[in-house]
């Protein structure tokens, strides 16, 4: 891993290969290593760069809280940076709804843009979401009462937010901003050809947002891949190679 500050942020990154150039996004809670697979593959064929996103592995987190758009703003900034003009975009869920916002706002910096398991489609709330955001509140408020108040709203926040929320820790305010962005109406301005990948069991980002996604993306397809969740890049590894290969036209494979 390498390091290098980009507005004011000490950023970790890596890079290796030569050719095209790819860049990877990671999830949320990830880092460069949860792509380092398909680093290993890519540089093969293509200059790869794989980053921390400011918050993540090594990389400083962001003195205020972020939503999506600072974080593709920090990516446009990463790509002049290193005098990046255009490249070949794979983002993971988080990293997806980064890479949708910069190809739809930046499509000259975009060449072709693989979506895995993207997050970025505000979901419909349930009743049981409604009724969980509400006892989260009353938690929050409880906080008001010292120290038997602060007790009772972490019992209710163990019981009540996400996995990512709950782990989260300096970066919750940033991960709410980010979970209540709804993309979708970015979609139709995707200019670059579009490769949509699945895991056909994946619980975080359901196979309906790819469908959405390849309904209202002009140039996109989806891939749904058997037995694989949220991470379907590893569950599937050699699928997600061949499907990748194919798109990015690398001979070979």
């Amino acid at each position: 891993m390498q390091s290098t500050e980009i507005n004011s942020l000490n950023i970790s990154y890596q890079v290796a290969g030569e050719g095209d150039i790819v860049l990877l996004l990671h999830g949320w809670g990830g880092e460069a290593a949860s792509f380092q697979p398909v680093f290993e593959w890519l540089v093969q064929s293509h200059k790869v760069y794989a980053l921390d996103l400011p918050g993540f592995g090594k990389s400083q987190i962001p003195p205020t809280a972020w939503d999506t758009s600072d974080y593709a703003r920090f990516v446009t900034a990463f790509l002049e940076k290193f005098s990046i003009p255009k490249a070949h975009l794979i983002g993971h869920s988080f990293g997806g709804r980064i890479s949708i916002i910069l190809s739809a706002e930046h499509p000259e910096k975009v060449d072709k843009l693989i979506l895995v398991d993207s997050a970025g489609i505000k979901p419909r709330r349930t009743l049981k979401y409604s009724l969980r955001v509400g006892v989260a509140k009353i938690g929050k408020l409880m906080r008001r009462f010292g120290r038997y108040g602060n007790s009772f709203a972490n019992a209710v926040s163990q019981h009540t937010g996400s996995k990512d929320y709950q782990n989260a820790g300096e970066m919750r305010a940033t991960l709410v901003k980010v979970v209540n962005q709804d993309l979708r109406a970015l979609l139709p301005r995707i200019a670059a050809s579009t490769l949509l990948i699945w895991g056909e069991n994946d619980k975080d980002t359901p196979v309906s947002f790819g469908h959405i996604m390849e309904k209202e993306i002009p140039d996109a397809g989806l891939v749904v891949l058997k037995e694989a969740g949220h991470f379907s890049y590893l569950d599937q590894f050699p699928q997600f190679c061949r499907i990748v290969a194919s798109f990015l036209q690398i001979p070979n494979v």
